[in-house]
């Protein structure tokens, strides 16, 4: 079939027109807004050729669109009266309820039109804020086991209220285990901390997707306040160096990891003395009042 240049060109010409905006609706940290995407015509009419705000389109059936929403649930940690709420709001829109493998509890199969109202009958943050954010923190039970040889799960907690949400060059994922098991997966994860008899270990660039890849140790022995600013620095210095679509493992495949664990410890010496520095302050103060 032979097409002529003529029709080519004044196909396109017609689809340039007939588009005359893009735009894509960021939040405060100038990041697309998750899910949504505004396209304007040349008629002025808006069409929203997206998802619902802080959804996730599952199928098309005979024309009906459903969707999954997933309510932020800080390590795997819920109150009894916030989980009753859950399955109250699942059954009120006729969802269904999965637990993730993110630590969180999913209410599926959503109308489009009951999307917002679940939202507002939760009264909950969105697990996800942005496709390019830290998606989670995962946290193993440690002062609950057995098995755990340093306590991580404070630390967990603190990091998961530090980076929720946190912009990324990519999705993001951390974890925190107190002992070699690496429950929670934390060894495919992004960046990683483990526990053993010496202190926490801090390991990064794991993943368990298309490109399976254990994550390289950065530092060992470190104190909980340690690990958490170790943790900051490879966070630091991945949103200042890798481009946007980088993946941490290949970021530090890319540009080798020796360079990157000095530039992580470069950072990390930084944060050391700040945190110094104000715990001096704050003694001062207190001695002169």
């Amino acid at each position: 079939m032979e097409v002529s240049l003529g029709f080519v060109h004044d196909f396109g010409i017609l689809f340039y027109n007939s588009l005359k905006t893009v735009t894509y609706v960021t939040d405060s940290n100038c990041n697309p807004t998750y899910n949504k995407v505004r396209v304007k015509t040349n008629t002025q009419e808006e069409h929203h050729m997206a998802n619902p705000e802080f959804s996730v389109l599952q199928k098309i059936k005979n024309g009906r669109r459903t969707f999954g929403i997933t309510p932020r649930i800080p390590g795997g940690f819920i109150r009894p009266d916030k989980l009753a709420l859950i399955a109250q709001v699942a059954e009120k829109y006729k969802g269904t309820l999965k637990i993730t493998s993110g630590q969180r509890i999913a209410i599926l199969g959503l109308n489009e039109e009951d999307v917002a109202k679940a939202w507002e009958d939760l009264g909950m943050d969105p697990g996800v804020r942005s496709a390019y954010s830290v998606k989670n923190v995962e946290i193993c039970p440690a002062g609950f086991c057995k098995r755990m040889r340093q306590n991580t799960l404070p630390l967990g907690i603190r990091l998961e209220k530090r980076f929720y949400g946190a912009p990324t060059p990519n999705r993001t994922k951390i974890g925190v285990a107190g002992c070699l098991n690496a429950c929670a997966s934390v060894n495919a994860k992004d960046i990683g901390v483990l526990a053993n008899e010496d202190g926490c270990i801090v390991v990064a660039g794991g993943s368990a997707g298309y490109h399976p890849r254990l994550p390289d140790q950065i530092a060992e022995k470190l104190t909980e306040d340690e690990a958490y600013y170790m943790v900051e620095a490879v966070y630091d210095y991945y949103c200042e160096h890798a481009e946007k679509g980088d993946k941490l493992g290949p970021f530090i495949d890319q540009i080798g990891l020796d360079t990157f664990k000095k530039g992580v410890q470069d950072i990390y010496k930084q944060k050391l003395e700040q945190a110094k520095s104000n715990v001096e302050t704050e003694e001062v103060t207190e001695e002169e009042i």
